[in-house]
């Protein structure tokens, strides 16, 4: 199958771009990626015909997973900068007890989900990230390097992405079939298959831009705007991916096959 610009299309059946052993491995990465996200709400986002505020709200943790994820964060550089601009106390003095500030926090909500008997993966994976950056930024003794981590983070997700694309199996069309019960028979439509090219690029697109905003606020030393622009293209950013992403789904799955499903 050939695309329009006259770059072959990779067709599974062919045998042309891996072999079998290697569709088979891909599946089963695609079915893990899907159950994951059918655990979070993704799922139901995917196929949902009218996109509701409840449904993007579990997608991207429900209100107890968003203020797991922007709390400790927001009271860190909330404490950090009330000590250095207004207290006046040295930035290393005011590190510590923003940390404390910080993790004691993560440690609640991670408290909370156990005692609540609800899934404590999410608050007990914040809780590891913030303790790690925390650590990190103790060990340097620069505030700054509280948000280290997360770096790493979006570059290894973005070199994820585009390692798919270059091996063509786009990472973001695995998880979609599989939410969409089309497993990689995708691959084969020549306009789906365009499609989980361009929504792999746009969530690359996503991670590339964190680091392009923040790293130069890293350098330059500035917590404050690093910090709050941590806040602002995480939950959020997020969110407003996910929104396109479901329009690019709903326009290339036809309603008829998702209400099948």
């Amino acid at each position: 199958m050939t695309h329009p610009t006259g770059a072959e299309h990779p067709d599974p059946d062919n045998g042309q771009d891996a072999s079998g052993e290697s569709r088979t491995d891909s599946g089963e990465f695609g079915r893990a990626f899907a159950a994951a996200a059918e655990k979070s709400g993704l799922g139901a986002l995917a196929r949902d015909e009218k996109l509701s505020g409840r449904d993007l709200l579990v997608a991207v943790g429900g209100v107890r997973g968003i203020l797991e994820a922007l709390l400790p964060g927001l009271v860190f550089l909330v404490v950090y900068s009330s000590l250095t601009s207004f207290a006046g106390q040295d930035p290393q003095a005011a590190l510590v007890p923003a940390l404390i500030a910080s993790v004691g926090l993560a440690v609640v909500f991670t408290v909370v989900r156990v005692a609540t008997k609800g899934q404590p993966t999410q608050a007990i994976a914040g809780l590891i990230g913030v303790l790690a950056s925390a650590a990190l930024a103790l060990w340097t003794g620069r505030a700054e390097d509280n948000y280290v981590l997360g770096f790493f983070t979006n570059a290894a997700y973005a070199l994820a992405l585009l390692i798919s694309l270059f091996v063509k199996w786009p990472a973001i069309g695995l998880i979609v079939g599989f939410l969409m019960g089309d497993g990689v028979a995708w691959r084969n439509d020549r306009r789906k298959y365009r499609a989980m090219q361009f929504l792999t690029l746009v969530w690359i697109g996503l991670f590339v831009a964190r680091l392009a905003v923040q790293l130069p606020f890293y350098f330059a030393g500035n917590v404050e705007a690093l910090g709050a622009f941590r806040l602002l293209m995480g939950v959020p950013l997020y969110a407003l991916v996910l929104v396109f992403s479901w329009l690019v789904v709903r326009a290339v799955y036809p309603s008829s096959a998702r209400s099948g499903e």
